[in-house]
């Protein structure tokens, strides 16, 4: 009996590519029902490939392959709609998403609203202007709610609509330190944690636009958690990001 698998032409976004062998690429795929793998592409570099050229992050594809572990064949692949159309800062903030599912999300591992949240992301990101990218609070709060979505189906979701001292619900006009692996608590009752005002936590629940500084805080509260599970490792693309701000 074979101990390979055909898997046929399910919905997938590349995540990221790299040369392989002399033709040939390997393509970190997000797939609807079977999450994250990777895939060899034979010879899908060479001209005359008719796959040359399609295997681009931000497009939406039907991908087929081959394979019983996370390094499968690919066999086909399809493009079902035009890719989403990025630039500048855009640009680098798709990339940042794709860099979180590959660091955080563990390879065959499905999750299907996932998949629903990242296309979600790709759309409203595609939508906005680029030339106001930098200033446009949407921007920031469309990567506000992938990473929350992203953290609750890894197992990591964050507690945003009570105290974890209490279980009293979040005050609006209250201020909190939200304590990594625990949730917010109330006043300043431990000196652990980033400081967030309840209005913050209960926009970020409820995936709305925060007044005043709450897009701040919630950028500030998303970075340290993030960071407690991606350890110590650079996010390459927030490093790109900082030198594109750089040279500006």
């Amino acid at each position: 009996m074979s101990s390979e698998q055909r898997v046929q032409l399910l919905p997938a976004y590349v995540l990221h590519q790299r040369p392989y062998r002399n033709t040939s690429l390997l393509v970190d795929v997000l797939t609807r029902d079977r999450g994250r793998l990777c895939l060899v592409a034979k010879g899908a570099r060479s001209m005359g490939s008719r796959w040359h050229g399609l295997l681009q992050p931000f497009r939406p594809l039907l991908v087929s392959w081959t394979g019983r572990h996370e390094l499968g064949t690919l066999c086909d692949v399809e493009a079902t709609a035009p890719g989403h159309r990025l630039q500048g800062r855009l640009l680098f903030s798709a990339y940042y998403l794709n860099e979180l599912v590959l660091r955080l999300l563990p390879a065959l591992d499905p999750h299907p609203q996932l998949f629903a949240y990242y296309l979600q992301a790709m759309t409203r990101l595609a939508d906005l202007p680029p030339a106001t990218a930098g200033t446009d609070p949407r921007h920031q709060l469309c990567l506000r709610i992938f990473e929350k979505y992203l953290l609750r189906e890894i197992g990591y979701g964050l507690i945003l609509d009570r105290a974890a001292d209490t279980g009293a619900p979040i005050d609006a006009a209250g201020r909190y330190r939200y304590v990594l692996e625990i949730g917010p608590v109330a006043g300043d009752n431990t000196a652990l944690g980033v400081e967030v005002s309840g209005q913050c936590l209960l926009a970020l629940a409820t995936d709305t636009m925060p007044a005043a500084d709450g897009l701040q805080e919630s950028k500030k509260l998303m970075r340290t958690v993030l960071g407690h599970y991606l350890g110590d490792k650079p996010l390459l693309s927030r490093s790109l990001l900082q030198q594109l701000e750089y040279r500006e």
